[in-house]
């Protein structure tokens, strides 16, 4: 600290004691708050919002050593994380939107007795213009597509965290459109909220939760009640909701790492089922999550004893053939093939791993694909349904070629007859003809050609159950 600063700071310290007012915790000065102007509107950042600043930063005798505004950008960083100095997580968290204030920082809560060198002195007294600009609820969706959005009422205990099986005692009280559907206090495992009509999104918020923590957690219709809402709670399609959620207590589910294999083995055959009874009820989203522990703990295990591999490469196969179903039922057809190359690595000629791994092709237009995937089927089983399948893939094909035809014949309206179309409409006879000889094989086989929709959704239902 120069010896201009050393003069200069007892005098604006009095100065802002009376002009001022100390908002330190711990009601020391350490830092003092002036508003220049006023915000708009009631609403002040919570613990973990995004912020949006602009500042200024000038030591005791006004040098200035850093402006946001100088740069022509804003400031953002999440509130109450540490991400800035005390003095700032403190301030910003009393101010409104559109507000200006000054705050005067002792160095205890800015840099220290370490400084910021080269601008900033160990033990300097700091002082800052801050304008808010904006406050965003922190998103905690797996996609950030501000599906589940939290604030921080009132922070937590400790560092620790509920993870998936963890059994959480929690309150909770919804609101739909500013009114109360539900508010209670209830005790579950997550995982299995569905079953007591607590969202998905609200699971997924409790795993960012620490111990005594309250929260304002916001839902989008994907994680909350979704397209067919909830008629016990009287909830409409693609309702969005706001819960306040208290996390009381929890106890966490033992972690992969502190299981042996007897007890992955054990606890994989439960979510099994579990999710196997999701399935059957069309809740394919919840089944995914069970059938994704199975994965979780049993991929990377090594070194069992033979029947416990046997075990466990059952178990493992099941949850891919599974997954790849739930993913099939949502429209997630990327997943899906990607479960079935899982499924046909333990099991390379599985029928239903090359079944599924088909259709999934084929609502993703790669027909190519989805053809060979049924076509290796029948080779290796007398499945109808594949037969089916190929004819289906077979059709799909030759109207995408009958599609580029027409394009090509836009794209050389010039050449006429000319040689180029000519080896165009040539290579599209050759592939037409080639087609039409293996649905006649096909259906010298027995398969149908194009068959109707009855005989396929027919074959298709009994592959859908489930490992």
């Amino acid at each position: 600290m120069t010896a201009g600063e050393e003069k200069a700071e007892p005098q604006v310290a009095e100065k802002e004691k009376e002009e001022g007012d100390d908002i330190s915790p711990k009601g020391d000065g350490g830092v003092l708050k002036l508003v220049k102007k006023e915000g708009t509107g009631d609403e002040t950042p919570m613990t973990g919002d995004k912020v949006s600043v602009h500042y200024t930063g000038v030591l005791l005798d006004g040098t200035k050593f850093d402006s946001s505004r100088d740069r022509d950008e804003y400031f953002t960083f999440d509130l109450g994380k540490g991400q800035v100095i005390k003095a700032w997580d403190i301030a910003v968290a009393t101010m409104k939107i559109g507000e200006i204030c000054q705050i005067i920082c002792k160095p205890e809560y800015a840099y220290g007795s370490a400084g910021s060198p080269p601008k900033i002195q160990p033990d300097a007294t700091l002082v800052f213009e801050i304008e808010l600009f904006e406050i965003k609820a922190e998103d905690l969706s797996q996609d950030e597509d501000g599906g589940i959005t939290r604030r921080i009422r009132k922070k937590g205990e400790s560092y620790s965290k509920p993870n998936e099986g963890a059994s959480v005692e929690i309150h909770l009280e919804g609101k739909c459109q500013g009114t109360i559907f539900d508010n209670r206090d209830v005790s579950f495992i997550i995982g299995d909220g569905e079953e007591l009509h607590i969202p998905p999104g609200i699971e997924k918020a409790l795993q960012d939760m620490e111990k005594g923590e309250e929260a304002i957690i916001s839902l989008k219709p994907k994680y909350g009640f979704g397209e067919a809402g909830n008629a016990k709670f009287n909830i409409p399609p693609s309702a969005n909701l706001v819960y306040e959620v208290v996390l009381k207590n929890f106890e966490k589910a033992k972690e992969s790492w502190e299981m042996n294999i007897e007890e992955k083995l054990e606890q994989s055959a439960i979510v099994k089922e579990k999710g196997t009874s999701y399935f059957k009820d069309g809740k394919y989203k919840q089944a995914t999550i069970h059938y994704k522990k199975i994965v979780s703990w049993l991929e990377h295990e090594s070194g069992q004893a033979e029947e416990s591999l046997k075990q466990s490469n059952a178990l493992r196969l099941a949850a891919h053939l599974n997954l790849a179903m739930c993913y099939i039922k949502m429209d997630e057809n990327l997943q899906a093939v990607e479960n079935c190359e899982k499924a046909l690595e333990l099991d390379a000629n599985n029928e239903k791993a090359l079944f599924r791994m088909g259709e999934a092709r084929l609502a993703m237009n790669d027909y190519e694909l989805a053809k060979a995937n049924f076509q290796k089927l029948v080779q290796l089983y007398p499945n109808k349904a594949a037969k089916v399948q190929i004819g289906i893939c077979q059709k799909k094909i030759k109207e995408q070629l009958d599609h580029e035809k027409k394009i090509y014949a836009k794209m050389f309206p010039k050449f006429g007859n000319s040689d180029t179309k000519e080896e165009v409409l040539k290579t599209k006879s050759e592939k037409d003809a080639a087609i039409e000889e293996e649905n006649k094989e096909n259906r010298d086989e027995g398969g149908k050609g194009e068959p109707m929709e009855t005989d396929t959704n027919q074959k298709s239902q009994e592959l859908d159950a489930t490992a």
